[in-house]
């Protein structure tokens, strides 16, 4: 493994109960080192189960959601109730259901221009931490996914955002999907506190091993760009997405 920490967990319950226990240890720092804690939730359909544990008991009332605020890694391009909306799922599972003000959930406008909604966002996220500035914002989690194609939030292969050095914010074209994405660009994740990688099924199986142990470079497995700088990288991962790595000191595996 090139860098962070791989936890393998018996299935997504497991890697779900694991996450949810970081997401109240992160939170429970923010607050008592900054006063507020800050954090960029995933799409797709693995953190589903850990959103469901964020709105039970006991996280429900456990939780400073008083002093949360909830951003996004990434977004379609669809309206709020469109049922692939990032923002959508989430307030469903678990939004709706906690105490948390909601001035403190920012979500990125989809349904918008593409180009305008990414810049907005990004006056958003600017005004949010009170940068000024060329700085950027330093989350205390953000929580990402992994495709079977190696991309992650919406940083996919071969895309120009990936490139991005001064925009919080892009709204790549994602050609294979013919259509366009909202993502936090990389000096983002890179700079925050913790980042934890939520990768489950068998489906992952493949790409999980070329990200970890292959020989693939980060333009083909954007993932790869995925390097916090003075803070904390951890795949958690599930026995199925787990089944093709190599034991620990075997060799990468050839092109």
């Amino acid at each position: 493994m090139r860098t962070g920490t791989l936890r393998i967990l018996p299935d997504l319950e497991a890697v779900s109960r694991e996450a949810a226990e970081r997401f109240a240890a992160a939170a429970g720092r923010g607050v008592r080192e900054r006063r507020r804690f800050t954090v960029a939730l995933s799409g797709g359909s693995t953190p589903a189960a850990l959103f469901r544990l964020l709105a039970a008991p006991p996280l429900r009332e456990a939780l400073p959601w008083d002093r949360t605020q909830v951003f996004w890694g990434d977004e379609r391009c669809v309206p709020p109730e469109d049922p692939a909306s990032n923002y959508g799922t989430a307030h469903a599972l678990f939004l709706s259901r906690v105490p948390i003000p909601p001035q403190n959930v920012h979500r990125m406008r989809g349904e918008e221009d593409p180009e305008r909604a990414a810049a907005a966002y990004e006056a958003e996220l600017r005004a949010a931490f009170g940068l000024t500035g060329g700085e950027g914002p330093r989350f205390d989690l953000i929580l990402l996914g992994l495709g079977e194609d190696g991309h992650t939030a919406s940083l996919f292969p071969g895309s120009p955002a990936l490139r991005e050095t001064d925009r919080l914010v892009a709204a790549p074209f994602v050609e294979r999907l013919s259509a366009y994405r909202l993502t936090l660009t990389l000096p983002v994740l890179n700079a925050a506190r913790e980042v934890l990688v939520l990768v489950a099924g068998g489906v992952k199986a493949a790409a999980l091993r070329e990200v970890l142990q292959g020989p693939s470079g980060p333009e083909r497995l954007p993932i790869r760009h995925v390097e916090p700088r003075d803070g904390s990288l951890t795949f958690l991962v599930d026995a199925a997405a787990a089944r093709l790595l190599a034991p620990r000191g075997s060799p990468p595996s050839p092109a």
